[in-house]
């Protein structure tokens, strides 16, 4: 077997992000045994640094380890949904409060053009949901950078990573996406008039829709 080719970060990182990315794209699907031996020989590389990237994922959520049984990917219950869901909108609800404080016309014009791509891509003829999914993070993780908190920024990414073990359960279900981008429009007016209150209660009501349409 041809060994997968790894850039010129520290191995366990490089094999961490590469484990991350099969865990997301379901190569390696919630509940799935990570076998040590057969990824190790198929990345060329000692068990060590596969291990040192375990620990990276299993701290981030994607992974749980079982005591002699080994690693595997982390299985979200209803519960876990409802609880990351639950975080995720309030912390970018006071992401958008700050937002509509701190951001400038500029930055706004900019989250306006994401929003206008969102549209493009769940469109039924020409989008991709894939896309969506992709635009969708970039609008949520922007306005959490207009919100100037580099650590709130961080806990959203760590359980963002987690609810990405669900990824496709929200929008997946009929109308969702539709629903979902009138959200996001909403969130976005409520910004540009400098609301802070609305942008908040437009964050938390996209939350609370999303989970009711993820479990």
């Amino acid at each position: 077997m041809t060994a997968v080719p790894l850039l010129s970060r520290a191995l366990y990182e490089e094999v961490a992000e590469l484990l991350r990315q099969r865990i997301f794209s379901r190569e390696l699907p919630p509940g799935a045994w990570i076998d040590e031996l057969k990824i190790a020989q198929e990345l060329g590389i000692s068990r060590t640094p596969l291990r040192e990237a375990i620990k990276v994922l299993a701290a981030e959520g994607l992974v749980t380890m079982k005591v002699r049984r080994g690693a595997y990917v982390t299985e979200v219950s209803q519960q876990d949904l409802r609880e990351v869901y639950e975080l995720l909108a309030l912390l970018e609800a006071d992401a958008a409060e700050a937002a509509c404080w701190r951001a400038t016309d500029e930055e706004l014009a900019e989250l306006e053009r994401l929003h206008t791509a969102l549209e493009a891509a769940a469109d039924p003829q020409t989008g991709s949901r894939e896309r969506f999914f992709e635009i969708n993070e970039a609008f949520h993780l922007r306005v959490l950078d207009l919100g100037h908190n580099r650590w709130r920024k961080q806990v959203v990414l760590d359980l963002r990573k987690v609810m990405k073990l669900n990824r496709h359960g929200s929008l997946s279900k009929q109308g969702r996406i539709a629903e979902s981008l009138a959200e996001h429009r909403a969130i976005l007016d409520a910004l540009k008039r400098r609301d802070a209150a609305a942008a908040a209660q437009a964050v938390r009501v996209h939350f609370a829709n999303g989970l009711q349409a993820a479990v």
